[in-house]
């Protein structure tokens, strides 16, 4: 344990940011999950509407800085190609 106090105070706010961040994560993957179970069912209006929603939060997480912007667009594009290719 830190005995500084600012290295105290770095711990806590480290500590805050990493549980935001799993959630973030969590909810991103549980948003593309969405859109692959709706292409599996073959129900194309519930995929579209499941891959907007993951559309969103993957440009919300890339902007936030917890994914690459690189990686957001690449997986817009799997997510995009699986819902045309229905």
């Amino acid at each position: 344990m830190p005995n500084i106090k600012s290295a105290k105070k770095r711990v806590l706010v480290t500590a805050a940011k990493a549980a935001q961040n799993k959630s973030e994560r969590t909810s991103l993957k549980t948003a593309i999950k969405k859109v692959h179970l709706s292409v599996a069912e073959g129900d194309n209006s519930k995929a579209g509407q499941a891959y907007l929603v993951a559309q969103s939060s993957i440009d919300k997480a890339a902007q936030h800085g917890l994914i690459h912007k690189n990686t957001a667009a690449r997986r817009k594009s799997k997510l995009a190609r699986a819902v045309s290719g229905m």
